[in-house]
């Protein structure tokens, strides 16, 4: 199955809590915090949600 490289380059500072959420349910942290996920609905909707903060390289 085909995987993605998602990388924290904004911060989420003053976003909403939802959003905060979300970045750290992909595994993210602090900024360039990267994580690897199988591509799947779920992760993909996760994404999507904060697609602003995060930069996505499929590998």
């Amino acid at each position: 199955m085909a995987q993605i490289q998602v990388k924290l380059v904004r911060s989420v500072i003053d976003r909403p809590e939802r959003q905060k959420r979300t970045v750290q349910s992909l595994g993210l942290r602090k900024i360039n915090s990267t994580a690897q996920h199988e591509v799947n609905d779920a992760i993909l909707g996760m994404v999507a949600t904060v697609k602003h903060l995060v930069e996505v390289t499929e590998l």
